[in-house]
């Protein structure tokens, strides 16, 4: 495999595991959860069910930008999902309760994940100057200091798998614990988040195979 289809490759996976949790969304943002509940009520009756009766739960703009904010304790959800009573409104909020839970318990990949983060947005963001650095001056080492410093962010898409299906997990077992949902709602709870794990699967794949390119165009280079 040369460098034109491994680059080729890294640029397709993630573009084909969006098109796919978008298909998930679009199909279950259409379909209504059996209790009509909205996602804001999802997440109060989860997040008060955990001891987690003072956080906040705020709408955001955008199209799927939900999150959990660690750092004011808040969980954030997108007009659709706060509002919205769909099977995707069910599972996203769940899930990023799912987050505050993990939070709350201080699970370990998520503390892991915390920690490292301010290290790998300072290093990701001058990998690219240093790999250019090191290959005008023509110093191999600084051009494998820049490769490590783009490692740095695959080694935070490795630590965000296990944060992110044991979200999903926990989303799951919060909404059959309080029926928040009949069978057939779960499962489609599950499917969309599986979709959604995709995209971080697809993430890691892709920046694991920009890497090997990256060592595979210096190295044959240095050759």
């Amino acid at each position: 495999m040369d460098n034109i289809e491994l680059y080729l490759l890294a640029l397709i996976i993630p573009l084909i595991a969006q098109f796919y949790v978008s298909y998930s969304y679009s199909k279950y943002k259409k379909v209504s959860n059996s209790k009509k509940i909205t996602g804001f009520d999802v997440a109060r009756k989860i997040l008060d069910e955990n001891g987690l009766d003072d956080m906040y739960i705020v709408e955001t703009g955008g199209n799927l930008t939900d999150h959990y904010d660690p750092r004011r304790k808040t969980v954030k959800l997108s007009g659709e999902i706060f509002h919205g009573t769909s099977i995707a409104s069910l599972a996203v909020a769940a899930h990023e309760c799912g987050h505050a839970i993990q939070d709350k318990e201080g699970y370990i990949f998520m503390r892991i994940r915390s920690f490292i983060f301010p290290i790998v947005s300072f290093g990701t963001k001058f990998a690219y100057i240093v790999l250019l650095i090191g290959l005008i001056a023509n110093m191999l080492n600084v051009v494998y200091l820049g490769i490590a410093l783009v490692g740095l962010g695959l080694v935070f898409q490795l630590v965000t798998l296990p944060v992110e299906f044991d979200a999903s997990k926990r989303a799951l077992k919060q909404i059959e614990k309080l029926n928040l949902a009949h069978k057939d709602d779960s499962n489609g709870a599950k499917s969309m988040l599986r979709a959604a794990a995709l995209t971080y699967v697809a993430g890691v794949l892709s920046s694991a195979l920009e890497i090997l390119r990256l060592l595979l165009i210096f190295t044959n280079r240095d050759d």
